[in-house]
C-alpha cells in the first residue's frame, strides 16, 4: 500500500513530538515535514531527545501544502491563523488539535471517534477534542445516548503537568508541582463548552456540569470521577456501556479498580464504575497526549483514510 505524505505544523511542543514519534512507526504513512518557527534548521532529534537514532527529519520554516494530511499542534488561536495564511490543496486533510475549531465550526467535524465515527470517515476537516472533554464524554456518552443523564454531575478531574503545555509557569514549574496539588478553573474551564455540546446533541436538556479540575504531581495522564444518580442498577449500567463500546476499540470497561499506568503511553480509555444507592461513580482514565490529543488525531486519520482504525496505536503502557 502506497505511503501517504503527513506534515506536522507546530512539531517542537508535546503533542508535535508525540506526533512524530507515533507517525514513525504508523505502516502507511511517511512524515513529508515538521514545521516549527523557533526551531527552524535544528534536527528534530535536538528537541526531542529520545528520537536520536530514530529520525534524520529537520525542522522546517516552509509549511508543504500539498500533503496528504497536515496535523496542526499549535497553541489555541494559531490554526486559524495558519489555515488563513496558506493555501492547502482541496485533498489535503486538516486535524487540528487546538480548540480553534471545536465549537459550532460547520467546516470541521469534531472528532470524537466514539461519538462521530461515520461523520469523520467523510471528513476533510477535523476538530480534535480536548483532553479533559474526551475522558470526560467517554465517561458519559452511554447514558447520553439514552437519555439518561437526568441530575446534575459532579466533576473532578487531575491532569499532569505536559496538560499545561510546553512553556513554562509557576503552576508547571518542577520545584512548584512535584509533591502538590491544586485546583484551576473551577466551574469554568475551557472544554466544558465542548462537553456540553456533545452530550446535548445526544441528551435532551442542559444537564448542570460541575467540573473542578485539578494540578497533579505526575507528568501525563488523567483520571476523572464523574458522580450523578441513576434509577438503574449496576449490571444495567455496565450492560449499557459495555453495549456502546463494543465497536471501539480503544475504550475498555475494568470490573477492578483502575490507576493512571494502565494508560500512560497508550490510546486507550479505561472506565470503571461504582454504585451507592442511586449514586454512580464513574471513572475514566487516558493519557492526556495520546487518547486526550496526538493518538486520537491518528485514530481519526485512520478512519478518514480507510485504515484499521487501530494502526500504528497499538502502543505499550507504562505499567510499572
Amino acid at each position: 500500500m502506497k505511503k501517504i505524505k503527513a506534515g506536522i505544523i507546530g512539531g517542537a511542543g508535546y503533542t508535535g513530538g508525540e506526533m512524530i514519534r507515533i507517525l514513525l512507526r504508523h505502516p502507511y504513512t511517511h512524515i513529508s515535514f515538521v514545521h516549527s518557527r523557533s526551531n527552524f534548521g535544528k534536527p528534530v532529534h535536538a528537541v526531542h531527545t529520545d528520537l536520536l537514532g530514530d529520525t534524520n527529519l529537520i525542522f522546517e520554516q516552509e509549511i508543504q501544502q500539498d500533503a496528504d494530511v497536515v496535523f496542526l499542534c499549535v497553541g489555541h488561536g494559531e490554526a486559524k491563523k495558519i489555515l488563513q495564511e496558506n493555501k492547502f490543496s482541496p485533498d489535503t486533510v486538516i486535524i487540528d488539535l487546538s480548540q480553534d475549531h471545536r465549537i459550532a465550526d460547520p467546516a470541521f467535524i469534531y472528532g470524537l471517534p466514539e461519538l462521530n465515527k461515520e461523520k469523520i470517515k467523510e471528513a476533510k476537516y477535523i476538530a480534535n477534542p480536548g483532553c479533559f472533554a474526551t475522558a470526560i464524554q467517554l465517561g458519559l456518552l452511554p447514558l447520553a445516548a439514552e437519555n439518561m443523564l437526568s441530575s446534575t454531575i459532579h466533576i473532578n478531574a487531575v491532569t499532569g503537568s505536559t496538560g499545561a503545555g510546553q512553556s513554562l509557569s509557576e503552576t508547571t514549574h518542577f520545584t512548584w508541582r512535584q509533591n502538590n496539588v491544586s485546583v484551576y478553573k473551577a466551574f469554568t474551564h475551557q472544554h466544558l463548552q465542548e462537553i456540553q455540546q456533545s452530550l446535548k446533541g445526544l441528551n435532551s436538556g442542559n444537564k448542570e456540569l460541575l467540573f473542578l479540575p485539578q494540578r497533579g504531581s505526575f507528568t501525563r495522564g488523567i483520571h476523572a470521577t464523574m458522580v450523578l444518580e441513576t434509577s438503574l442498577s449496576l449490571n444495567q449500567v455496565k450492560e449499557l456501556y459495555s453495549k456502546f463500546y463494543e465497536q471501539h476499540p480503544f475504550v475498555w470497561l475494568s470490573n477492578d479498580s483502575i490507576d493512571l499506568k494502565q494508560v500512560i503511553n497508550t490510546n486507550k480509555c479505561i472506565l470503571h464504575i461504582e454504585q451507592e444507592g442511586t449514586h454512580l461513580c464513574i471513572t475514566s482514565i487516558i493519557d492526556n497526549l495520546l487518547k486526550g490529543a496526538s493518538g486520537q488525531a491518528l485514530q481519526n486519520m485512520n478512519l478518514i483514510f480507510g485504515y484499521d482504525e487501530t494502526a500504528g496505536l497499538q502502543l505499550k503502557a507504562s505499567a510499572f
